[in-house]
C-alpha cells in the first residue's frame, strides 16, 4: 500500500466537496424491467476491490446515474448483488431519496482492511462484500431479494443489470477489467444493454450528491481560472464565491490533511503572469485525472502556517484555493493540458529578488524576475522535468529536491551548493509524489525520463511538483567518504553533530554512529560531539546527566572495533541551552587515551555549569583554569544556548586547546523561499554575538602564546561567508580585522564546500578552525549522512589531521 501524503498543513477542519455527474440528458422514465436500453436511472459504475491490496479506497461501492430530465424517487427500490455464478442467492441494500437529473447517488458496501481514502458521503449504505473480479449488479424496483438465476430473467426482473468479469449473469455479455485498483464505469454513450460495451474499466471515481444542485447547471460561469489567479501574488477574488469554473483535473491528493485536486484551464489566456490552473480543497475529491468539471466554490489564498504563525507574522507565501466546493463532472478521460517542460533555461538563475526585506506579495508577478516569479505564475500548472538528478534526499514524508539546471552550483557528488548569502540556487525545486509514495532516493540519484505533476507550496515553505507522473529512479550509488588514517606523528581532531542522541534510541543508531567514527573518520583521537542528551532523553524532569548515553556511544565504537574512548563533559542547567525540551543537549569530548590525555585542571567543588574557565599561565605557557570548562557560560549571548566547551590536551609533548561548539540555530529566521526578500535572519544576532565571545577568548590565548595550538569546531549553524563566521575569524562581521583563525572549510575546493543538505541545498554549517601555531592541516568533509535518505545524523562529520 502507498504510504499516506503528508504535506503537514496547518488547517481548520477539512471542508466537505459535493460532486455532480452530468451527463447526456435522455428523456424517459424507470420501468421495473429493461428489456429495453434505459435511458434515466441506470448503474453507473460498480467496484469491488475496496480495502483490497493496492487499492485506493476502503469500500466497494455501487454509483447509479440519473440520465434523465426528471428526478426519480428511489424509496422502495435496492441494489442488489449475486456472486455471478448459475447457483448462490442475491444480497440487499436498500436505498430511498430522490436523484436529481444528471445526479450521481453512491451506494457504499463492505469496508475492508486496505486502502487509503474514505469513500466521499453515500446517500445509502450496506455491508456487502463484493468480489474485485467477477460479479453482477441488480438495479430493482423493489426491495424483495431477486430469486432468478439467469440473464434473461434477471434483466426482466431489474432495472438496470450490471455483470462484470466471469459474471453468468449479465447484459449480452459482461463488462471487463474489474480489478482491486480498477472499477468497470459507464461510458458516456446511450445504454445499448450490453456491458461489455457500454462500460470500461478505470480508477474508481465515486461522486456523491443528494441535492442534484449546487453546481450551477452545465454551462461555464464567467470567470476563468486565469481571471482567479489575476498577474499578482494574491487572487483579486479572495475571498469571493464563484461559479462554474471550468477546468480539466489534472492531479488528486487523495490523502493527508491537504485533500483536493488541480484543474487547469486547457485555453489559456496570453499573460505570462497568470496561472492557468488552481487547487480545489476538499476532503473528498471524488473525481479522476481527465474529468472536465465546473468548480464552484469560495476563493481563498491560503498560508501554510507553522507553529505559533499568523497570517500576519508568516513569511510563507500563500497558494490560491477554491475551498468548500461543489463540482460538476461534464465528461470522463479528457485529453490534460501539455506540461510545460522545464529545462536548464527555462527558470530565471535568480532565484529571488533583493526587495531590502520587503514582501513580494506587494509586487506584480513577472516570471522573467526570479525562480519564485516563475513558480508563481504556474502555480496549480502542469509542468515537467525531464531527467531530473536529485540534490536532497527524500525523507520520510516522501520529499526530495532535484535541479532544473544541472551545471549550476554542482558539488562534486551530484548536489547543488549555497556560495554566498541570498545566493539559492534558481534551479532546485521540490518533488512530492502526489499518491503519497516515497521512492527513497539520495543526492546524485536520477528521475530518469519525465517528472510531471500540478505547481504546489509546501507548508515549510518553496515550491513544488506534486509529481502525478515520476520518473523512474536510476540510483547513482554515491559511496560514503572515508578519511585518510592519521600518521603517528598526526593528531586527528574532529566534530560530530550526532541530532539529538539519545540513550533510549535504538540499538541500530549506536551501530551506525559507531561504524562512522571507526570506519569513515578512521577513529580520530578527538572528537567534538554535538547534540547528545541527557539520560533519559527527551523527559523533562530534572535529569540533566549524560554518562549512561556517553557509555552506550563509547561502547559501540568498542563492538565496531574502536578505542575504547574517554570522555569529559559540563551537564547544564536543567531546560536552559535549548534543543528538544527535556533533552538538555550538550556538547562533549571524546579522545582515546592510548594517543591523547586530556588535561583536568579545577576545584572538583567548582559549579561547571555556570563558572567560566580562564586563560592563566602554568610554568610560563597557557592553560585554563578549569578544564573541562564553560566559556563565559552567562554571557547573555548564551541564552537558551549551547555553552561553548573548552578543553586542555597534551599530544606527543604538546599542548593543544580545543574549543567545541553548537551555535544557536536558524529557527527564528523568515524563509529563504518565502514572501520578504532578501528574508531577515534575526538569529544571526545571537550567532554573531556567541562569536566574538570564542573569538576573544581565542585571543587570550594567543595573547599568553602567540604560537598556542588551538582548535574551534562545532555544529556553528552558519555559512563560511556569514557575518558570524567573520567575526570568530577576525573580530569584525566585515572581516577588516586581522584573522587570528583559518576556516578550513574554505581551503577546499569550492564544488567541496558543504556539511550538512537543507531543502536540497548543500550548505556549510558545521566548522572546524585552527590557529597558525596548530601546525600544517590536513581536513576532510566525511560525507556519510546528509546526502542519504537513509541517515544517522543530519549532519556531516570532518576531521583535521594536524602536523606540528
Amino acid at each position: 500500500m502507498p504510504a499516506a501524503l503528508s504535506c503537514r498543513r496547518a488547517r481548520g477542519a477539512l471542508a466537505a466537496g459535493t460532486v455532480l455527474a452530468v451527463g447526456a440528458a435522455l428523456a424517459g422514465a424507470p420501468t421495473p424491467a429493461s428489456a429495453t436500453p434505459s435511458a434515466s436511472l441506470v448503474v453507473n459504475e460498480v467496484y469491488g476491490g475496496g480495502g483490497n491490496s493496492g487499492a485506493t479506497y476502503t469500500n466497494d461501492f455501487v454509483e447509479l446515474a440519473n440520465r434523465g430530465d426528471s428526478s426519480v424517487s428511489v424509496d422502495g427500490w435496492s441494489v442488489q448483488y449475486h456472486s455471478g455464478g448459475t447457483t448462490g442467492s442475491w444480497q440487499v441494500t436498500t436505498l430511498s431519496g430522490t436523484v436529481a437529473p444528471g445526479a450521481r447517488y453512491l451506494v457504499a458496501e463492505a469496508k475492508g482492511a486496505g486502502g487509503t481514502q474514505s469513500l466521499p458521503d453515500p446517500q445509502a449504505g450496506g455491508t456487502i462484500a463484493m468480489s474485485a473480479t467477477s460479479g453482477t449488479v441488480a438495479l430493482v424496483h423493489d426491495t424483495a431479494a431477486l430469486t432468478c438465476a439467469d440473464s434473461a430473467s434477471c434483466q426482466s426482473a431489474s432495472v438496470d443489470l450490471v455483470g462484470y468479469g466471469t459474471a453468468a449473469i449479465n447484459e449480452t455479455s459482461p463488462a471487463g477489467g474489474a480489478s482491486n485498483t480498477d472499477s468497470v464505469q459507464r461510458t458516456d454513450k446511450a445504454d445499448s444493454d450490453d456491458n461489455s460495451a457500454d462500460f470500461t474499466s478505470a480508477a474508481p471515481t465515486p461522486g456523491a450528491d443528494n441535492t442534484g444542485g449546487g453546481g450551477g447547471g452545465g454551462e461555464p460561469g464567467p470567470l476563468r481560472i486565469h481571471d482567479i489567479q489575476g498577474g499578482d501574488w494574491l487572487s483579486p477574488h479572495d475571498g469571493d464565491q464563484v461559479t462554474n469554473v471550468p477546468g480539466v483535473v489534472t492531479g488528486v491528493r487523495g490523502s493527508g490533511s491537504s485533500r483536493g485536486f488541480w484543474i487547469q484551464d486547457p485555453t489559456p489566456d496570453s499573460n505570462p503572469a497568470t496561472s492557468e490552473g488552481i487547487f480545489v480543497f476538499t476532503s473528498s475529491p471524488g473525481v479522476s485525472v481527465g474529468d472536465s468539471v465546473l468548480v464552484s466554490g469560495s476563493v481563498k489564498d491560503f498560508y501554510p502556517l507553522g507553529s505559533g504563525e499568523t497570517v500576519a507574522t508568516t513569511s510563507n507565501l500563500s497558494v490560491t484555493e477554491i475551498s468548500s466546493p461543489t463540482t460538476a463532472v461534464l465528461s470522463h478521460r479528457n485529453t490534460l493540458p501539455a506540461a510545460e517542460v522545464v529545462g536548464p533555461a527555462t527558470v530565471p538563475g535568480t532565484y529571488a529578488p533583493d526587495l531590502g526585506g520587503g514582501d513580494i506579495e506587494s509586487t506584480h508577478v513577472d516570471p522573467s524576475r526570479s525562480a519564485l516569479d516563475f513558480w508563481e505564475s504556474r502555480e496549480g500548472m502542469r509542468v515537467e522535468v525531464d531527467d531530473a538528478r536529485v540534490v536532497g534526499p527524500s525523507n520520510s514524508f516522501g520529499e526530495q529536491y532535484v535541479t532544473t539546471k544541472p551545471a549550476q552550483a554542482a558539488t562534486y557528488r551530484g548536489g547543488t551548493e549555497l556560495l554566498a548569502e541570498n545566493a539559492t540556487p534558481s534551479g532546485r525545486i521540490e518533488v512530492v509524489p502526489a499518491n503519497g509514495g516515497n521512492p527513497g532516493v539520495s543526492v546524485g540519484d536520477v528521475f530518469s525520463g519525465a517528472t510531471v505533476g500540478p505547481v504546489d507550496y509546501s507548508e515549510f515553505g518553496g515550491y513544488t511538483i506534486a509529481a502525478t507522473t515520476l520518473g523512474s529512479v536510476r540510483k547513482g550509488d554515491l559511496p560514503p567518504v572515508r578519511a585518510t588514517p592519521q600518521e603517528a606523528g598526526q593528531l586527528a581532531v574532529a566534530t560530530y553533530n550526532v541530532e539529538n542522541l539519545a540513550r533510549g534510541d535504538p540499538d541500530t543508531k549506536y551501530q551506525r554512529l559507531a561504524a562512522g567514527v571507526v570506519t569513515n573518520l578512521a577513529a580520530p583521537d578527538v572528537i567534538g560531539v554535538e547534540e547528545v542528551q541527557d539520560d533519559d532523553g527527551a523527559t523533562d524532569d530534572g535529569v540533566v546527566t549524560a554518562g549512561r548515553t556517553l557509555t552506550r556511544l563509547t561502547d559501540a565504537i568498542v563492538a565496531a572495533g574502536g578505542p575504547r574512548y574517554e570522555w569529559r563533559e559540563i551537564d547544564p542547567v536543567n531546560d536552559s541551552d535549548g534543543g528538544q525540551p527535556g533533552g538538555n543537549i550538550r556538547v562533549a569530548f571524546l579522545f582515546n587515551p592510548d594517543r591523547v590525555s586530556f588535561v583536568d585542571r579545577g576545584s572538583s567543588t567548582v559549579d561547571r555549569s555556570t563558572t567560566g574557565t580562564s586563560v592563566v599561565k602554568v610554568k610560563g605557557k597557557p592553560a585554563l583554569s578549569l578544564s573541562p570548562g564553560r566559556v563565559d557560560p552567562t554571557n547573555a549571548v548564551w541564552d537558551d544556548s549551547r555553552k561553548p566547551l573548552a578543553g586542555e590536551f597534551r599530544f606527543q609533548g604538546r599542548t593543544v586547546f580545543v574549543v567545541a561548539n553548537h551555535f544557536d540555530s536558524k529557527l527564528a529566521d523568515q524563509n529563504a523561499d518565502g514572501r520578504f526578500q532578501y528574508p531577515a535572519q534575526s538569529s544571526a544576532v545571537q550567532r554573531s554575538g556567541q562569536a566574538h565571545v570564542v573569538h576573544d577568548f581565542v585571543g587570550d590565548l594567543l595573547a599568553a602564546d602567540r604560537k598556542a595550538d588551538v582548535v574551534v569546531l562545532g555544529d556553528l549553524n552558519d555559512y563560511q561567508f556569514s557575518p558570524a563566521l567573520s567575526v570568530l575569524r577576525t573580530g569584525t562581521a566585515d572581516a577588516s580585522g586581522a584573522p587570528i583563525l583559518d576556516d578550513l572549510i574554505t581551503t577546499l575546493p569550492v564544488d567541496q564546500r558543504y556539511t550538512y543538505v537543507f531543502d536540497g541545498i548543500s550548505e556549510v554549517l558545521d566548522h572546524i578552525l585552527v590557529t597558525s601555531g596548530a601546525g600544517r592541516a590536513e581536513y576532510q568533509v566525511v560525507h556519510v549522512n546528509a546526502e542519504y535518505t537513509d541517515q544517522t545524523s543530519d549532519h556531516d562529520p570532518q576531521v583535521v589531521r594536524l602536523q606540528p
